[in-house]
């Protein structure tokens, strides 16, 4: 009979101190010091685990009411950068809105007839812009280029920067594609594409002489080149 009771003492105690540690956990009790990254609000917290004098603040809700001004647009970065020629025309491109940018036409093509006169004055000859390969005049190219200054998709055709075999252009880019001598050459390249590219004593202008190496575009990024040996 002494041994039953036992028993029960043992079992009441037991019991009584699983009751007490679940009392306490739900309580907060458990937690001798307050921390960060607790996951609760406690001491002098603002938040969970923000404010107070110990945490990082906590962060607000951004507010997006007011007035906003647009302060930079670029589609293709490199259209303001090598056509604007100021800085105040930069920065009037980068306020405007694609749909209203008639008005830079006659500035890109006055730059793009000066790029032609320095090369010019600098073989002794006087050089002016030809035709493209696209068949685009200075004053279509350079409209196309102010313009039409925004990134482009083409979700049911080919994807490419200019593609000479099947003609396209401009319905995006690949990262394969070479943009830059791309770009020299709709620029310098005349009706062949080939007018400024370096041979039959004509200055390589078509080209940055900057390809993308053995990269494999088809692998993960990073995409790197085999390391050079020595």
């Amino acid at each position: 009979m002494k041994i039953y009771k036992f028993k029960l003492v043992c079992i009441a105690i037991c019991a009584t101190l699983l009751f007490v540690q679940c009392d306490d956990d739900e309580n907060g009790n458990v937690i001798v010091q307050e921390t960060c990254d607790d996951g609760i609000q406690n001491g002098d917290e603002e938040g969970i685990d923000c404010g107070g004098s110990a945490c990082e603040p906590c962060i607000d809700e951004i507010d997006f009411s007011g007035t906003y001004v647009q302060e930079d647009i670029m589609g293709r970065p490199g259209v303001n950068t090598v056509f604007s020629g100021a800085d105040n025309v930069k920065n009037m491109f980068n306020n405007s809105l694609v749909s209203d940018r008639m008005s830079f036409q006659a500035t890109f093509e006055e730059t793009l007839e000066d790029y032609h006169d320095v090369y010019g004055d600098a073989l002794g000859i006087t050089i002016d812009y030809e035709t493209n390969i696209l068949g685009l005049d200075a004053p279509t190219f350079t409209t196309v280029l102010a313009q039409f200054d925004a990134l482009q998709v083409a979700p049911n055709g080919q994807t490419t920067y200019y593609d000479p075999g099947t003609g396209v252009v401009l319905t995006g880019r690949t990262l394969a594609d070479d943009v830059i001598d791309i770009s020299l050459t709709l620029m310098f390249g005349g009706t062949s594409g080939t007018r400024f590219d370096g041979n039959n004593g004509t200055p390589q202008l078509t080209s940055d002489g900057v390809d993308s190496g053995d990269r494999d575009f088809t692998l993960p990024f990073p995409y790197l080149e085999t390391p050079i040996t020595q």
